[in-house]
Protein backbone atom coordinates (compact mmCIF):
# COMPACT_ATOMS: atom_id res chain seq x y z
CA UNK A 1 0.00 0.00 0.00
CA UNK A 2 1.11 3.56 -1.06
CA UNK A 3 1.95 5.75 1.66
CA UNK A 4 -0.19 8.90 -0.60
CA UNK A 5 0.76 11.07 2.49
CA UNK A 6 3.77 10.50 3.04
CA UNK A 7 4.71 10.61 -0.86
CA UNK A 8 3.36 13.98 -0.65
CA UNK A 9 5.12 14.99 2.00
CA UNK A 10 8.61 13.96 0.22
CA UNK A 11 7.12 15.48 -3.17
CA UNK A 12 7.02 18.41 -1.77
CA UNK A 13 10.09 18.85 -0.13
CA UNK A 14 11.51 18.59 -3.86
CA UNK A 15 8.84 21.10 -5.27
CA UNK A 16 6.49 19.19 -6.46
CA UNK A 17 2.90 19.45 -6.78
CA UNK A 18 0.69 15.91 -5.69
CA UNK A 19 -2.13 14.71 -6.65
CA UNK A 20 -3.58 11.70 -7.61
CA UNK A 21 -5.27 10.45 -11.31
CA UNK A 22 -8.08 7.81 -11.85
CA UNK A 23 -7.83 6.11 -15.49
CA UNK A 24 -10.54 3.01 -16.55
CA UNK A 25 -9.10 0.16 -18.35
CA UNK A 26 -7.68 1.42 -21.60
CA UNK A 27 -7.52 4.67 -21.29
CA UNK A 28 -5.06 6.60 -23.32
CA UNK A 29 -3.07 9.99 -22.94
CA UNK A 30 -1.40 10.99 -25.77
CA UNK A 31 1.75 12.59 -26.46
CA UNK A 32 1.85 15.32 -23.93
CA UNK A 33 4.76 17.87 -23.24
CA UNK A 34 4.36 20.16 -20.44
CA UNK A 35 6.79 23.31 -19.04
CA UNK A 36 7.70 21.91 -15.72
CA UNK A 37 8.88 18.37 -15.07
CA UNK A 38 6.49 15.79 -13.63
CA UNK A 39 6.90 12.98 -11.03
CA UNK A 40 4.56 10.16 -11.59
CA UNK A 41 3.78 6.55 -9.39
CA UNK A 42 1.89 4.25 -9.92
CA UNK A 43 -0.19 3.18 -6.77
CA UNK A 44 -2.88 0.40 -8.53
CA UNK A 45 -3.26 -1.16 -11.61
CA UNK A 46 -1.15 -1.58 -14.46
CA UNK A 47 0.55 1.29 -16.63
CA UNK A 48 2.57 2.15 -19.78
CA UNK A 49 4.33 5.19 -19.87
CA UNK A 50 6.30 6.31 -22.92
CA UNK A 51 9.08 9.20 -22.75
CA UNK A 52 10.47 10.92 -25.73
CA UNK A 53 10.02 7.43 -27.66
CA UNK A 54 10.95 4.86 -24.45
CA UNK A 55 8.66 2.63 -23.45
CA UNK A 56 8.34 1.64 -19.43
CA UNK A 57 5.92 -0.46 -17.23
CA UNK A 58 6.30 1.13 -13.63
CA UNK A 59 5.90 -1.32 -10.85
CA UNK A 60 3.42 0.28 -8.09
CA UNK A 61 5.52 2.59 -5.88
CA UNK A 62 8.52 2.80 -8.99
CA UNK A 63 8.61 6.66 -9.20
CA UNK A 64 9.19 7.98 -12.38
CA UNK A 65 10.58 11.35 -13.88
CA UNK A 66 9.06 13.26 -16.89
CA UNK A 67 11.59 15.86 -17.51
CA UNK A 68 9.92 19.20 -18.69
CA UNK A 69 9.24 19.46 -22.68
CA UNK A 70 9.44 15.52 -23.05
CA UNK A 71 7.15 14.18 -25.28
CA UNK A 72 5.09 11.47 -22.94
CA UNK A 73 2.12 9.63 -22.48
CA UNK A 74 0.28 7.15 -20.47
CA UNK A 75 -1.51 4.16 -20.90
CA UNK A 76 -3.89 2.03 -18.46
CA UNK A 77 -3.12 -1.34 -19.81
CA UNK A 78 -4.70 -3.42 -17.45
CA UNK A 79 -8.19 -5.21 -17.05
CA UNK A 80 -8.56 -2.71 -13.78
CA UNK A 81 -8.84 0.85 -12.88
CA UNK A 82 -5.39 1.91 -12.50
CA UNK A 83 -4.75 4.90 -9.61
CA UNK A 84 -1.25 7.18 -9.93
CA UNK A 85 0.17 10.04 -8.61
CA UNK A 86 1.48 12.88 -10.36
CA UNK A 87 2.93 15.74 -9.65
CA UNK A 88 4.44 19.26 -11.25
CA UNK A 89 7.27 21.12 -10.31
CA UNK A 90 6.97 24.61 -8.83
Amino acid sequence: MIDRQGVAADWSKRGFGCDLWVDPPGQCWEDFVHRQDELLMLVEGELEVEIDGRQCRPAIGEELFIPAGAHHSVRNIGNVTAYWLYGYKG
